[in-house]
């Protein structure tokens, strides 16, 4: 067992003084006093961590880890030609070997902007699993806590890496899921690529497999105004509104994006429990849009952030994603009083958990041990007016003093503690000097 306190925690949306957590084989025992803490286990250490915020590590409910390689290849452009001249260029020449490098990379960066848990939706599987066990590796090789969502994609516009038959995409799902169905830091669920990378079968089975495996699933739902339309003239029925009818618009199902949602969507999405995962500053690099975050946070939609790949955002911070979701109704509304700062970190802590349907994003009993740590004394948390409002709308990653995984410490003061950063930018050289 080990003790955990701070000058302040962070619990859901407010800060409470000289409070930690009381941990055992990952995951938090208790919550309180030091000396409530000490009462229940006498003998465990004690670490405290003085002029610092103790929180709930960051949830980045939406990733692709191998684009972070592409940073900076196709910025400025369309999506169509970004879409063409990056990722679809790129990845048909990724090996195995760069897969693992990519998501070094993209995890790398992760943890040192506080981030604990990432969903990577992964697509470049070739009919099989073992490129999705490349990043599954690269994540237990840095410590952070994995949510592989395996995709079933099966779109003939696509490289042939991306595509498998309905029985290839389910059988492949199912042996991933099987084989880290009990490890402590790997969870796997299925993920429909979308309304025009999947088919009606394979989002069908897609939304099956979630009930078989007791899983959500994702999917990218109305990114642009282009799919709406295209879903509209194809089926007579806009993106959310039609997967309604198919009958797999549920509580399982977390949608990623969701810019292109008409108010009777948003209602759909309300009734029947649908989630989303939104990517503020993808939608922005993109020229996308902007989800309409007020009203689906009025109408109770569960919203988690995401950061989605590294070249249609080029950054990696999920306090980022909280700071661009709250400016950005506001302008939209031209009205500040429309988001609050409490509001954008349920988004980025307990509400990324409920959307990967797991124990974390809350410093509380029976939750994992995954926290971060902020330095108060931090240039950016001047002054100390109000710790939550300083976090979401002023905090730089330099105030990320140390990051834990299930009780495990995995960086601390500038430094991963598990894979040199030296290293990754190594390889990320090695690799990437030679495109063009």
């Amino acid at each position: 067992m080990q003790i955990f306190t701070a000058d302040q925690l962070l619990t859901l949306d407010h800060c409470l003084s000289h409070q930690g957590i009381l941990v055992d084989s990952g995951k938090i025992l208790a919550v309180g006093s030091l000396e409530a803490l000490q009462a229940q286990a006498p003998d465990a250490p004690v670490t405290h961590f003085a002029d610092a915020l103790l929180m709930p590590g960051l949830v980045n409910s939406h990733n692709h880890s191998f684009q972070s390689l592409l940073k900076g290849f196709c910025d400025d452009r369309d999506f169509f030609t970004w879409r063409d001249e990056a990722l679809y260029k790129y990845a048909q020449i990724l090996t195995r070997e760069d897969i693992y490098t990519g998501a070094l990379f993209a995890f790398g960066e992760m943890l040192k902007c506080g981030i604990t848990t990432v969903c990577d939706f992964f697509y470049i599987n070739d009919q099989a699993n073992d490129n999705a066990r490349a990043v599954i590796q690269a994540a237990l090789d840095l410590g952070i806590r994995v949510v592989m969502a395996r995709t079933l994609y099966d779109w003939d516009g696509a490289p042939i890496r991306f595509r498998e038959t309905l029985s290839q995409a389910v059988e492949n799902t199912k042996a991933l899921h099987a084989a880290f169905r009990d490890h402590p830091l790997v969870s796997v669920l299925p993920a429909p690529h979308s309304l025009h990378g999947a088919s009606v079968d394979l989002i069908l089975a897609g939304a099956e497999l979630a009930e078989t495996l007791d899983t959500p699933f994702h999917m990218h739902i109305a990114e642009g105004e282009y799919e709406r339309t295209m879903i509209q003239e194809k089926h007579g029925q806009p993106p959310i509104a039609f997967l309604d009818t198919l009958g797999v618009l549920n509580r399982r199902l977390v949608g990623i994006h969701c810019v292109w949602l008409d108010d009777r969507e948003i209602e759909l999405m309300a009734q029947r429990g649908t989630g989303l995962s939104y990517n503020p500053s993808s939608n922005m690099f993109l020229g996308d849009g902007i989800t309409r975050i007020k009203e689906m946070h009025d109408a109770g939609i569960c919203i988690s952030l995401g950061t989605d790949g590294g070249c249609s955002n080029n950054r990696a911070s999920i306090i980022e994603e909280m700071r661009m979701t709250s400016l950005l109704q506001k302008v939209k509304f031209c009205n500040s009083t429309v988001t609050r700062a409490e509001d954008m970190v349920l988004m980025g802590t307990s509400q990324g958990g409920r959307n990967l349907g797991l124990p974390i994003g809350q410093l509380a009993p029976g939750f994992h041990a995954d926290f971060t740590v902020v330095d108060l004394n931090d240039l950016s948390m001047q002054p100390r007016q109000n710790v939550v409002k300083n976090l979401v709308y002023a905090s730089q990653p330099s105030a990320i003093r140390a990051v834990y995984v299930a009780g495990e410490k995995v960086f601390e003061t500038g430094q991963l503690m598990r894979v040199p950063e030296v290293e990754i930018v190594r390889r990320v050289q090695t690799l990437t000097q030679s495109w063009t």
